[in-house]
């Protein structure tokens, strides 16, 4: 009995010795990143997870530092935005996989070449407190005389996904810059994040906010006297993609990662989650709108990367630096 113990013992030492070793970088919540990991091993037993969790500038920070240095850490991202992946992809720092997981994914959520593909959608819409005299039901109606003084944002010096929400609606043929001047002179407040606006309005600070779904939707089941909003123009949208590093050292892991994630299973995980799984045909969670009652705002990534600065200088002209 004893041998077969200490065989047993020595299968066990051998095994771990030979399995696959695979190293994250996400900017998930800490609940939700141990839960995608835990998943994703089970589901793929012989490999093991390392992973690193921080916002995406500080992760972003921390692997070009990791790069300049000649030597990334990670096979594998799973971060906030598709504007941050699609600098990399220009950049040659991400491997191109076609996931055949893709065909179950509208075009537009990832890149066509296989750098990087959508995880979730997570909207930016407008939430407003319960106390609010007018309830909106489109971007349009925030520009309403009425509402001056009364409008609180995140601002894309600060947010990324305010970023993409601003150019978001400034490429929109209707609204454009015209409708953020028109912001600026209805005294909207634009700082911090999304965290920092949803508790102003929470608390009835301003009754009217820019924010994304899930802080409201989560907070209006959980008693807060808010109402989410998904504008009848449409809303702007950050996916947290997932995308395989050029310099991964376990390539055939960080495959297997992102086919995961892209999956049924790992697409019910998203669900489960609270979030909007970015697969087709998938259900949405409790208090949100059914999936075709939610319309995506047109979004080019390429175009973002290549006005973000001058949309943050125009933006700081009209609203000031925070």
């Amino acid at each position: 009995m004893k041998f077969l113990l200490t065989a047993a013992a020595l299968s066990l030492v051998a095994s771990a010795s030979f399995a696959e070793t695979l190293t994250l970088y996400t900017s998930q919540p800490n609940t939700d990143a141990q839960m995608t990991v835990d998943a994703f091993m089970a589901a793929n037993p012989g490999i093991e997870v390392e992973w690193v969790r921080d916002g995406t500038t500080q992760l972003m920070a921390r692997l070009m530092a990791e790069i300049e240095a000649g030597s990334p850490q990670p096979d594998v991202l799973l971060i906030a935005d598709t504007v941050t992946l699609e600098g990399m992809a220009q950049a040659g720092q991400l491997k191109a996989y076609l996931s055949p997981e893709a065909a179950a994914y509208d075009p537009a959520l990832y890149s066509a070449e296989g750098y990087y593909y959508s995880t979730k959608l997570i909207t930016t819409g407008i939430v407003y407190n319960t106390g609010a005299a007018m309830q909106p039901t489109s971007w349009a109606d925030l520009a309403d005389p009425a509402l001056k003084g009364q409008i609180v944002m995140p601002s894309p010096l600060y947010s990324g996904a305010a970023l993409i929400h601003l150019a978001t609606l400034t490429g929109d043929k209707d609204l454009g810059w015209d409708y953020y001047s028109t912001l600026a002179a209805q005294e909207a407040r634009a700082q911090g994040g999304n965290g920092g606006v949803f508790k102003a309005v929470a608390s009835g600070e301003k009754p009217y906010g820019v924010v994304v779904d899930f802080l409201a939707i989560r907070s209006k089941a959980d008693g807060s006297p808010v109402e989410f909003v998904f504008p009848k123009e449409g809303v702007s949208y950050v996916t947290e993609p997932v995308a395989i590093l050029e310099s991964a050292k376990n390539v055939d892991a960080a495959q297997k990662f992102v086919d995961f994630v892209l999956s049924q299973k790992g697409q019910d995980l998203v669900l489960d989650m609270g979030y909007i799984p970015a697969r087709n045909d998938m259900g949405v969670p409790a208090g949100f709108p059914a999936r075709e009652e939610i319309k995506l705002m047109s979004f080019d990534a390429a175009k973002a990367l290549a006005d973000a600065e001058a949309n943050k200088a125009k933006f700081t002209e009209l609203f000031g630096a925070e």
